[in-house]
């Protein structure tokens, strides 16, 4: 989790010198288009926000990530196999959990999930229709264990 970190304080500056960069970059544009056409550039702000603020804002998102595993690194105060040399692939495989291959319920949740965000984009009435399947997915998905061939 250490070079996790290390990874995203590199990625954070890079961010804020490339947002240093684009806030220069688009100053001198500005100034550049200035003395080419004044009446076009006149009207525009000399710093393009959209772009300044989104990158700023990736580079601060990317440091709270970093900030984030530093210090869950530091607190659980184990070594992961991903921070060790020595490490083979084995060391680094946990358990998942247990995941039916036969299942259809995860299909039948991702159609009414999509007939749900359908709904919601072109008309309300498929949005029920989606939200009906989507609930009755989800809980043949919870229940599958407890009928049928497969019941514990």
């Amino acid at each position: 989790m250490n070079a996790n970190a290390k990874l995203f304080w590199i990625l954070a500056v890079f961010f804020i010198v490339a947002d240093a960069a684009y806030v220069v970059w688009s100053i001198v544009d500005h100034n550049a288009r200035l003395a080419y056409s004044p009446v076009e550039a006149k009207n525009g702000f000399p710093v393009e926000w959209v772009g300044a603020v989104g990158i700023a804002l990736t580079g601060v998102l990317s440091g709270f990530i970093a900030f984030y595993l530093g210090r869950t690194a530091a607190s659980t105060g184990g070594v992961l196999a991903e921070d060790r040399p020595d490490a083979e692939i084995d060391d680094g495989d946990p358990e998942q959990g247990f995941f039916s291959p036969w299942s259809w319920w995860p299909i039948m949740l991702a159609a009414g999930a999509a007939l749900l965000f359908l709904g919601i984009a072109v008309g309300v009435w498929i949005a029920f229709i989606g939200a009906a399947i989507t609930v009755v997915s989800l809980v043949g998905w919870v229940y599958e264990y407890y009928r049928g061939n497969f019941a514990r």
